[in-house]
């Protein structure tokens, strides 16, 4: 392991932001499995013929990253949020160009099953979401209702339905209890059903 591995990530961050060739290449290394199960679990409930993959958006989520934004990395928790939010960006700005594309380009209601956990936030959409880029958007607008609402509640929706984490792995990262983490979940997925059904 080279010298440069064992600093921490914002360090490495920082650097690769200013250009540093040798700082790109060791986060690469670094964060690449990490940003890649992100990607497969924003994926996760698409249709399997989708021109979005996972390394696409890996790819394009990290030239984002580290490109010319100059961001001020605060920690690991930071960057991997942010690299969910910018994903979701992406997969958002897919779904615009698709319905541009899709003939009618009407939309359809969302159904979810708000008592399902089997995916976080909108449990049990029938067949692939992708096939209506509408449900991607009405998400990604509920969402960002949301984060003005409650963003702490936003925040764990993000890390449990973007970033794939465990409710031990969320209480961990904000610094809560898993029982919070459980609570602000069970609120935060009403609260996303009530929005995107209408009601």
């Amino acid at each position: 392991m080279s010298e440069r591995s064992s600093q921490p990530i914002t360090q490495l961050l920082t650097a690769a932001g200013r250009g540093d060739a040798d700082a790109h290449r060791e986060l690469w290394s670094l964060i690449y499995d990490a940003l890649h199960r992100i990607a497969r679990g924003q994926l996760k409930y698409e249709c399997p013929d989708r021109t979005l993959q996972p390394t696409a958006l890996v790819n394009e989520a990290y030239l984002r990253l580290v490109g010319d934004n100059h961001i001020n990395w605060n920690d690991r928790r930071h960057f991997f949020a942010v690299a969910a939010k910018i994903m979701r960006s992406i997969r958002v700005d897919d779904a615009r160009r698709r319905r541009r594309l899709k003939r009618g380009g009407g939309k359809r209601p969302v159904s979810l099953d708000a008592t399902s956990d089997e995916h976080p936030a909108l449990a049990k959409v029938t067949g692939c979401r992708d096939d209506d880029p509408s449900e991607t958007l009405a998400l990604n607008d509920a969402l960002s209702r949301l984060e003005q609402i409650d963003p702490r509640k936003a925040e764990v929706v993000m890390l449990r339905f973007h970033v794939g984490l465990t409710r031990e792995g969320i209480a961990e990262m904000l610094g809560i209890a898993p029982r919070t983490v459980d609570k602000e979940w069970y609120f935060a997925r009403a609260w996303l059903h009530r929005a995107l059904s209408g009601e």
